[in-house]
């Protein structure tokens, strides 16, 4: 083989290579040092060893910035996977208008977050906000709330706000998923007298396990990558009812100026997503392995079903 056809593949992954290196290896080596050091971005830096992750386990606000965050994966499982595909059910049963109804779901998917959150903002205020509003008007008067300022209110109007959000990009993923379904399966389940939903349900969803499963990884590696809303809603508050890693980070680095304590946060954070990211890869593979060992031919969409 000559060099320049063994070195060409090379070539040209290396421009990406570099761009990797500089734009994620290196701030991420960086940040690993700064964890290292007492240092508050622009004096002397101080060699702490791992003080700074034994103070990050043992901080009680850190603690609770990943409760909050683990609930809030929890909750929006629901209000964007389970409600994204719901959705994608509903427009693959009512044909028409369907297009219409995609486009108008998946449209906040392309709103910029930060507007986005300004704007639920607006209608969660509790003197001139649409909700309180509305339930004013429809004699609710006392479910009326400050809903952002409430502490038992605060983190789920937040995930509410994520679901109106990503329901729309789920429910594309499973629309798509939904319509590689083979149609004979669906025309012969039909045929023994299935419903639209009992076939949606007994039949289809089944069958785009692989799809559900991406969905569920996105959503979990997503939320503890979770900022915007946060930040511009409710910056952590109310008594850091909605802190969560990213925000409390932050606040640490551009508040109190402790660049040393907040990169051994991020680390600890990268290392949670990373490691739950493989964990669910893996649960992913091995039960992938395990349905095609179980699999067997179907006979007929009666089979599939019961």
């Amino acid at each position: 083989m000559k060099p320049h056809r063994f070195l060409s593949p090379y070539l040209f992954v290396a421009p990406a290579l570099v761009v990797f290196a500089f734009a994620i290896l290196t701030p991420f080596v960086m940040t690993g040092y700064y964890s290292l050091t007492e240092w508050n971005g622009y004096g002397d830096m101080i060699f702490v060893g791992l003080r700074n992750y034994i103070d990050a386990v043992h901080d009680t606000v850190f603690q609770t910035s990943f409760i909050n965050v683990i609930v809030y994966i929890l909750l929006t499982l629901v209000v964007e996977v389970l409600v994204g595909l719901l959705l994608a059910g509903l427009v693959l049963t009512v044909r028409r208008g369907s297009i219409w109804f995609r486009v108008a779901i998946f449209t906040p998917v392309m709103l910029p977050m930060v507007v986005v959150a300004v704007l639920w903002s607006f209608v969660y205020n509790p003197d001139y906000g649409l909700l309180n509003a509305a339930l004013t008007e429809l004699g609710l008067e006392s479910w009326t709330r400050v809903w952002l300022g409430d502490e038992h209110t605060a983190l789920l109007a937040i995930c509410l706000v994520s679901g109106w959000i990503y329901a729309g990009f789920y429910m594309t993923i499973f629309y798509a998923a939904l319509r590689q379904v083979p149609s004979e399966v669906i025309e012969a389940a039909r045929l023994d007298g299935g419903g639209e939903w009992d076939i949606l349900w007994r039949i289809r969803v089944p069958l785009i396990r692989n799809a559900i499963e991406v969905a569920v990884l996105l959503c979990v590696t997503g939320g503890f990558q979770s900022f915007d809303l946060f930040y511009v809603m409710t910056n952590g508050g109310p008594f850091h009812a909605t802190e969560i890693p990213t925000t409390y980070l932050v606040q640490s680095v551009f508040r109190t100026g402790e660049v040393g304590y907040g990169s051994a946060m991020a680390v600890i954070l990268t290392a949670v997503v990373v490691t739950m990211g493989l964990l669910l890869a893996a649960l992913r593979r091995t039960t992938g392995r395990e349905g095609r060992t179980r699999r067997r031919p179907l006979a007929n969409a009666k089979e599939a079903v019961w």
